[in-house]
């Protein structure tokens, strides 16, 4: 009896679904939990870190705009030929910048040059991960994962790497209060926690070694060609089994050297370049067009008061230490991961789109009066009110994205959506440091606020008919995706019924065809 209650509390946490996927699964949620552990330290440290080199404001927000915008470019470039050069290649060269900024950051005081490392490195500007790579990995997480178990491990990604993050700002506060208590000095406190940053990069390289090429995109096609019994992944094999049937196939006389001559006419067809955006197939754009301009709109708001600008807006009105700093930081994220757990299981009972929309709505409404209480502790109370509900929409929308796109295509569209996010997120901290110039910081919140809730509207306006069942494997309703937007919709079962019935109209047509002959 406690051993079947154990496991009925595995799988509602979606323990059993992480399990069932395999080690590859486990080094990727370690490999992004170091990267956003050691992203609490610049999402703590880095516009204090600047304040004490004597930066404006001002500059402080062209700082992380600039970085930001440096960010699209290297994951625009990356997330287009990340299944060409290979996956795990892409990470492992992320964590080798990583070390280097690290490195960077411990020893330049320069704005430039920390600019130039800050983009290649992918300094966390934000206390997110901006870069590339989440969506590298979301990709294969998406690919190792099928509908029953990828909301679970999305959420297990999720919940452990920002329970990394919440360690990582704590860990950072105390360090720095430390070293600042020693040496006296709070710049060269910040400088040494930068080592600890490259550190973890070379250790997090050292990870990527452990990946297998299930990873790859090539390892997902084949995964998917033995689950649906199409063969052993062979690619002559494959081709031969998507030839159409014809009458000189099913009667035993076929010509097979004109059916070769065709199959190695079609490989030596040049293949033209496609652009970024054309490799997503039309009706997939359909759909994450309007998807795209809601997560714009709520990255704005996410730019513009992120972890540190937090940091520091409480910092200049209460004064607090930066061990406390670090005490709220950490407490706000440790209470995003325990909620991204639940993320799963209310997304199975509530649907996505209203497990992303009903979860994140409250913390919307909370940004916006963050600013208004006098005292410490009410503003920290809404502060952590925010972050318990913020991370639960994260693993439900990547669940989303993945179900309606096609597998081909989910490294590319989650690198666009990583693409415009950052982008429109770059703009938010130039605005912030523009209105804490002028000694009106309070607005910043209040816009966060009010993009997204509209943000949230939006998408319960637009997506909350677009529904995909997995039993059905079609939708029901006429807002839903459309029958031609991609095949991954249409169940196995009615696939293979399809295809078995235009087999047996070919066969039939083969045998009169004989029977005419004789």
């Amino acid at each position: 009896m406690p051993r079947t209650a154990l496991s009925r509390i595995s799988d509602f946490l979606g323990i059993t679904s992480l399990n069932s996927v395999g080690r590859d699964a486990y080094i990727i949620i370690t490999l992004r939990s170091l990267r956003m552990f050691t992203a609490g330290i610049p999402s703590l440290i880095l516009a204090l870190f600047f304040a004490s080199l004597k930066f404006p404001d001002s500059r402080i927000g062209v700082f992380m705009t600039l970085t930001l915008l440096g960010d699209v470019m290297l994951s625009l470039v990356l997330t287009l030929v990340a299944d060409k050069l290979g996956r795990r290649r892409i990470l492992f060269m992320g964590s080798i910048m990583m070390a280097g900024s690290g490195v960077v950051f411990a020893l330049s005081e320069s704005f430039w040059i920390l600019l130039i490392a800050a983009v290649f490195g992918i300094i966390s500007v934000t206390g997110a991960d901006c870069g590339p790579f989440r969506a590298v990995e979301e990709s294969i997480l998406s690919g190792l994962t099928d509908e029953k178990t990828r909301s679970d491990v999305l959420s297990w990604y999720v919940t452990a790497t920002t329970m990394a993050g919440a360690v990582g700002a704590e860990v950072a506060g105390r360090t720095v209060q430390a070293l600042e208590k020693s040496s006296g000095n709070t710049t060269k406190a910040f400088h040494a926690l930068f080592w600890a940053y490259a550190a973890f990069g070379v250790i997090g390289s050292i990870l990527c070694l452990g990946l297998s090429t299930r990873c790859e995109a090539a390892g997902e096609k084949r995964a998917e060609m033995k689950e649906r019994g199409r063969g052993s992944g062979d690619g002559e094999e494959e081709e031969v089994l998507l030839e159409a049937m014809t009458p000189s196939t099913t009667d035993g006389f076929g010509e097979e050297s004109e059916r070769r001559t065709r199959r190695q006419e079609t490989k030596n067809q040049p293949q033209t370049k496609q652009g970024y955006f054309s490799q997503i197939s039309k009706p997939t754009r359909s759909i994450m067009y309007k998807l795209w301009i809601l997560l714009s709109i709520d990255s704005l708001a996410d730019g513009m008061t992120p972890y540190s600008l937090m940091n520091y807006y409480v910092d200049q009105k209460f004064h607090l230490s930066k061990a406390t700093l670090g005490d709220i930081t950490s407490a706000s994220q440790f209470l995003c991961a325990i909620s991204a757990v639940f993320a799963g299981p209310l997304a199975k009972r509530i649907g996505l789109i209203n497990t992303m929309v009903f979860t994140h709505l409250p913390s919307s409404i909370a940004s916006a009066f963050i600013p208004l209480p006098s005292t410490v502790g009410w503003t920290v109370a809404l502060m952590l009110f925010r972050a318990s509900l913020n991370s639960m929409d994260q693993a439900p929308r990547t669940a989303f994205i993945a179900a309606v796109v096609k597998p081909e295509e989910r490294t590319g569209v989650m690198g666009i959506t990583s693409m415009l996010r950052t982008l429109s997120m770059s703009v938010g901290p130039s605005i912030t440091g523009l209105l804490s110039g002028n000694g009106t910081f309070w607005v910043a919140f209040l816009a966060t606020g009010i993009c997204r809730i509209i943000y949230d509207l939006g998408l319960w306006v637009l997506f909350v008919n677009v529904k995909v069942d997995n039993k059905t494997g079609r939708d029901n309703d006429a807002d839903s995706v459309d029958d031609d937007a991609w095949n991954g919709l249409l169940s196995d079962d009615e696939s293979d019924e399809s295809s078995e019935g235009r087999r047996s109209k070919d066969i039939e047509h083969g045998e009169r065809s004989v029977q005419r002959c004789i």
